[in-house]
């Protein structure tokens, strides 16, 4: 998917002819039908009945995406004029996976086609690394939650989410389908590294309700989701999270169960205060845009993958 086809594919939608789509674009009609077609192909859908000119369920569907992904494009473009096209020193991007759910790849793929002279390179990172990745230099944006609260950090927010418990599907709360804090303070969760910030622990284990009281540890140790969802699953804690992640992960022996008057947490893209360099600009600008625009619609994942779908090798 190029954006010279979602541009050709608008301004069909919106002039109703081939003809005045091409005169607006300053191609000839040829070009657009060729553009369209490509399109089409690629997605393996029709986009536009063409006689008379109307768009199909699949081209009405593509619509707000396409006009989302040029106006980010055209936004970050403006935010990089003055950027080296010869610079090949690699944006360093860091994910505490899942990072903004669904948004986390749309973000990154968007930004490669867009910016195709500015080469990425994606790292993972623990929940010890929640602010250390970035104030130590190891990455140059990070996907983390919740928000940090390091003066040396700036955040854009991306998602605001309900809060969920990680339980043992035959254990507390696993046969529940919601449940409120008075019901989880009790549980034993899974236990941190040390290193890890303040502000993640308290978000973890639900500290504002706690009174000053400290959670209960599980026997396991856990550094990453994956460490949690592996240490819940074979009954030894309690973890909690984000309820995109409900949608993210499918996990033998665990369930995601609504804490209902627990706080919201967010996701957010964290940099450097002081790194003011044009491409740390363009991730965050196309970032935050497409957060604004698409994050709405970006709740089922075969969506995203439907408006995105993956760069060819």
């Amino acid at each position: 998917m190029e954006l010279r086809q979602l541009a050709s594919f608008l301004a069909v939608v919106e002039e109703g002819q081939f003809a005045r789509a091409a005169a607006r674009l300053f191609l000839s009609p040829p070009a657009v039908t060729g553009h369209i077609q490509r399109l089409e192909r690629e997605l393996g859908v029709q986009l536009l009945e063409r006689s008379p000119i109307a768009l199909t369920p699949a081209g009405e569907r593509l619509v707000p995406h396409a006009r989302t992904m040029l106006a980010a494009a055209n936004a970050a473009t403006d935010a990089v004029a003055d950027l080296r096209t010869d610079d090949d020193v690699p944006l360093r991007i860091g994910v505490m996976a899942p990072g903004s759910a669904e948004l986390t790849p749309v973000i990154l793929r968007a930004f490669r086609r867009t910016h195709p002279n500015i080469p990425l390179t994606v790292e993972n990172l623990s929940f010890a690394e929640h602010t250390t990745a970035l104030t130590e230099h190891k990455v140059d944006l990070a996907f983390v939650r919740p928000r940090p609260d390091d003066e040396r950090l700036t955040v854009d927010v991306l998602t605001t989410e309900p809060r969920v418990l990680i339980v043992p599907s035959s254990g507390p709360g696993g046969d529940a389908d919601a449940l409120r804090l008075s019901d989880v303070l009790d549980l034993a969760f899974v236990s941190l590294p040390q290193g890890v910030p303040r502000v993640f622990t308290d978000y973890l284990y639900f500290a504002s309700a706690r009174n000053g009281v400290p959670p209960r540890r599980g026997i396991d140790e856990a550094a990453t989701i994956q460490d949690v969802l592996t240490s819940v699953s074979a009954g030894r804690g309690t973890g909690a999270a984000l309820h995109s992640f409900s949608r993210l992960y499918r996990w033998p022996g665990i369930r995601f169960v609504p804490v209902v008057d627990a706080p919201w947490a967010q996701s957010v893209l964290a940099s450097r205060r002081d790194d003011i360099r044009p491409q740390v600009r363009a991730f965050r600008l196309l970032a935050t845009t497409l957060a604004h625009d698409l994050g709405p619609r970006l709740a089922s994942a075969s969506e995203a993958a439907r408006a995105f779908p993956p760069l060819e090798p």
